[in-house]
């Protein structure tokens, strides 16, 4: 029967791979790539020879109706993207969609997601947390920043090397200086490195050695106190 496999792949290490996702790929009679010159460069590695087709966010939505018919022609797809989970920041969402809507099956097999061990490395709680991806650039900036000042569990975001003390800065306008944060670089990879400590201490840190690679940020949330129980206490209270 024919099925859309979601296939996470290594976010820096190959080892990561896991012996299910290689045999999906190689018996898939098509992979959607997010960048196929740099799954190419995974494929060779796993001796992948599988055909692959090129799907990013700039053209899935012209690309949906032909896989959704190929699917629907008996065909198994497998989608990758560069690095990590597809659909966790990266495109997956429109094409399970339409395929849950199709009644065609799906399949998402666990795997590497830079979030999760960004979290687990930060030692801030983890039993409550909140996924934010990448914030908007400009419009919606603010007002997302506004919304989560007031956030008590840990927050996590994507943030890109060049951006990164800049959204350092507006933690310490819209969080405090004192707000314990980690800031996880190179995941996975041979100079992976984690910086805790305040916001104000990572700040520093960032300004006299310039961020680079891939970065996951952790930000604990804001201190519960008595008025902050009360009010959420007022928000779970029904007439």
């Amino acid at each position: 029967m024919s099925k859309l496999y979601i296939v996470p792949t290594p976010i820096g290490n190959l080892e990561d791979m896991t012996f299910r996702a290689i045999r999906i790929l190689k018996e898939a009679d098509l992979i959607l790539a997010e960048d196929t010159r740099t799954s190419g460069k995974l494929l060779k590695h796993f001796e992948i020879s599988t055909h692959m087709h090129s799907h990013h966010m700039h053209n899935e939505h012209k690309t949906i109706e032909n896989i959704i018919s190929r699917l629907q022609g008996g065909e198994t797809i497998a989608l990758i993207s560069d690095a990590g989970t597809p659909a966790i920041s990266d495109p997956g969402f429109l094409i399970t969609r339409a395929c849950i809507e199709n009644g065609i099956a799906v399949e998402c097999l666990p795997g590497a997601t830079a979030f999760v061990p960004a979290l687990v490395n930060s030692g801030l709680p983890n039993d409550k947390f909140v996924f934010e991806g990448f914030l908007p650039d400009k419009k919606g900036r603010q007002t997302r920043y506004l919304a989560l000042a007031e956030e008590t569990r840990t927050m996590i975001l994507y943030v890109s090397p060049h951006k990164l003390v800049k959204t350092l800065s507006e933690f310490v306008t819209y969080f405090g200086e004192d707000r314990p944060v980690c800031v996880s670089r190179e995941l996975s990879k041979m100079h992976e490195e984690n910086v805790r400590g305040t916001v104000k201490e990572v700040l520093a840190h960032f300004e006299k050695t310039a961020p680079r690679g891939e970065i996951v940020v952790v930000l604990g949330g804001k201190p519960i106190t008595k008025e902050t129980k009360k009010s959420k206490f007022s928000e779970n209270t029904t007439d």
